[in-house]
């Protein structure tokens, strides 16, 4: 999208009168945003800092639509003022009338809300069908390739991600609970023991995958009881189950939090010990989702759950035959909120990385999990929940520039 502004930038100046700067001094303006409200008059622009204009359409202005992931204007198409809807993200770009946060607009470029939902279904889509997900046992740099390790019911396996100079490569920022965040980052930066997403063409047993995404990140495993809750600074603190130490956890309106049933947790519960019974390596894991290649995005964000109705003979949003998926389960959970929990609660959190002041924000939080604990505290400290939220995945980064 960035891109698409440029060359609308670019269109708008070439397409501007020699003589227009000096018979209005006022500067050229630019915001980039949301529709908030549509008038007879003009728009109002929910700007992505936080401001608010109000934009005038006089006849003279330019309206464009592009698609998402377009890289110019050569394929945009005009509209008109009454095409305008609220939702639709758009760049204007035009000069202050009046006072800062009221705009008349040269050129508007439009990226239609119905273009963007439909670009994210095939994003969310193509994941499932063609994304693998695991933890980093190996990286190589020189051959652009990337081991990962995905566990089930039925043992390890490990699968090569190839990479080439065309691969998207992108790592989640440190501190960040936001996939929005996520820059554009060699494969150098990714580690063993980190979390990995990709999709790509897979070979027919799926042991390698040739790869146009990458997405990955460092993150903390939390697992342990509330000591103290905070809603109105936004904080709990829980008793780590490994380190045995107490960790304060910042929650924001960015994450996740889920509450298990009871009745869901038991059917874990219950899969944990017959897969610690049966002496499955990595059993707690497979039993948690871990490794399924599902990519789930958060509904905070306006996500939707990706293919949440599970497979025949699970009920539990898993394969058949294979491990429930927790992030599919999640999906189906209405959402829970800091003032919901209380000390004493068992909690499982996906975090970031501490930061220079030892805080860990809250990615993904999951309470009502006592049984599973009590079931398998070993193989839960496996356990890996989802941290990403690929609403802004290409299909909705192209939306957020």
């Amino acid at each position: 999208m960035v891109a698409v502004f440029c060359a609308a930038a670019l269109c708008f100046a070439q397409q501007a009168a020699p003589g227009a700067q000096s018979t209005n001094p006022s500067p050229i303006q630019q915001a980039v945003g949301s529709i908030k409200a549509v008038t007879d008059s003009g728009i109002t622009l929910a700007a992505d800092s936080g401001e608010e204009f109000k934009v005038s359409l006089p006849d003279t202005a330019k309206i464009l639509r592009v698609a998402p992931g377009q890289k110019d204007l050569k394929s945009a198409t005009p509209l008109q003022k009454s095409d305008l809807q609220v939702g639709d993200r758009i760049l204007v770009r035009g000069r202050a009338a009046g006072d800062p946060h009221s705009l008349t607009a040269a050129a508007v470029i439009v990226m239609k809300q119905s273009d963007v939902a439909a670009k994210q279904e095939n994003e969310r889509s193509d994941w499932q069908k063609r994304g693998v997900g695991g933890l980093v046992t190996a990286v190589d740099p020189s051959a652009g390739a990337i081991t990962i390790s995905q566990t089930s019911f039925t043992g390890t396996k490990s699968v090569v991600i190839h990479t080439t100079r065309s691969t998207i490569l992108r790592r989640y920022a440190p501190n960040s609970v936001k996939f929005d965040d996520a820059k554009v980052a060699p494969i150098d930066q990714i580690k063993g023991g980190d979390q990995l997403r990709a999709r790509g063409s897979k070979n027919a047993d799926g042991t390698e995958i040739a790869a146009d995404e990458v997405v990955s990140g460092t993150f903390r495993n939390l697992a342990g009881t509330i000591t103290a809750v905070d809603p109105t600074g936004g904080t709990l603190t829980l008793r780590d189950l490994i380190s045995k130490q107490p960790v304060t956890v910042k929650v924001s309106s960015d994450s996740q939090l889920r509450k298990l049933p009871p009745e869901f947790a038991q059917r874990i519960a219950m899969r944990l010990k017959a897969a610690a019974a049966g002496g499955i390596p990595g059993a707690g894991m497979a039993a948690a989702g871990g490794g399924s290649g599902q990519v789930q995005g958060q509904s905070e964000g306006g996500n939707r759950p990706a293919g949440a109705g599970g497979s025949p003979g699970t009920g539990m949003g898993g394969r058949a035959g294979g491990p429930p998926d927790v992030q599919q389960i999640l999906a189906r959970m209405p959402a829970a909120a800091l003032g919901d929990l209380q000390k004493g609660d068992a909690v499982m959190i996906v975090s970031t990385q501490p930061n220079e002041t030892g805080e860990v924000k809250a990615i993904t939080l999951l309470a009502g999990v006592e049984a599973l604990l009590t079931a398998s505290p070993s193989a839960t400290q496996a356990m890996m929940l989802s941290p990403w939220s690929l609403s802004s995945s290409s299909a909705e980064a192209a939306a957020n520039p």
